[in-house]
């Protein structure tokens, strides 16, 4: 048994990677708001910068790109307008793809609003 902890210590199988991992991006109108692998929560005002940026006090810091879908589709955009005429803006956020890049330079992609499962 300690012959085989050691070996998983040597393959790094127990050894914590030094960068914690995005786990999920969420957009409101104007935030992203990203969680790490190690519960850290960052946000940044990705409209305000024009869709990207770097999350600078995240951890080691981490770039995002914020694609919006322009044009989603019919049912999407009668579900928006609806929200927005009852005065309801910012409740439906956008739909886009964000994509983190970590320190490393490695992209992890999301969408927003995340997909429902079941």
């Amino acid at each position: 048994m300690r012959k085989v902890l050691v070996l998983m210590l040597l393959a790094g199988c127990g050894v914590p990677s030094g960068n914690p991992v995005p786990q999920a991006a969420r957009l409101s109108d104007t935030v992203l708001t990203l969680t790490l692998s190690d519960g850290t929560v960052c946000r940044a005002d990705w409209a305000a910068s024009g869709g990207s940026g770097r999350l600078e006090e995240c951890g080691p810091g981490y770039g995002y790109v914020v694609n919006v879908v322009e044009n989603p589709n019919v049912l999407r955009q009668l579900f928006t307008g609806i929200v927005d005429a009852l005065g309801a803006d910012g409740v439906s956020p956008p739909l886009a793809e964000v994509v983190i890049t970590d320190p490393a330079g490695m992209d992890r992609v999301f969408v927003s609003p995340p997909e429902v499962e079941g």
